[in-house]
């Protein structure tokens, strides 16, 4: 697991290999990734959108941005937490992730970024 605060806002992500798979005569690398927004601060806050830098070990980058997570905005008072589940196709057993969340203070009006930390992606059967 990694692990890092911004703002008062925790970002913690758990990792999965989840198989491999053929498609278009190529085969792919499925990843899953639970990820755990945290509120430690003291103001409400909403989560309106994400950008994702997606890499690989062939060197292919991959930019996602897009408004909120997996089709929400979640909104979280001061100590809630938000927990999702998604995931990520390479083309090699091996990469890494990270990105930032674009958020909104409810006390301030103002409108922050929160960091997700860089996370790598193994396939366990390519480790030795």
């Amino acid at each position: 697991m990694v692990e890092q605060v911004t703002r008062g806002i925790k970002i913690s992500v758990n990792t999965t290999f989840e198989g491999t798979f053929f498609k278009n005569y190529k085969i792919h690398f499925a990843f899953g990734y639970r990820i755990t927004i945290e509120n430690q601060s003291k103001d409400s806050v909403q989560l309106t959108s994400r950008f994702w830098e997606i890499k690989d070990a062939l060197s292919n980058n991959e930019i996602v941005e897009g408004e909120g997570v997996i089709g929400k905005k979640p909104v979280l008072k001061p100590g809630e937490s938000h927990t999702y589940n998604s995931g990520c196709l390479l083309s090699s057993p091996f990469g890494a992730m990270k990105g930032y969340y674009n958020m909104v203070n409810f006390t301030s009006t103002r409108k922050f970024k929160v960091m997700i930390p860089s996370f790598k992606l193994s396939a366990p059967f390519a480790l030795n």
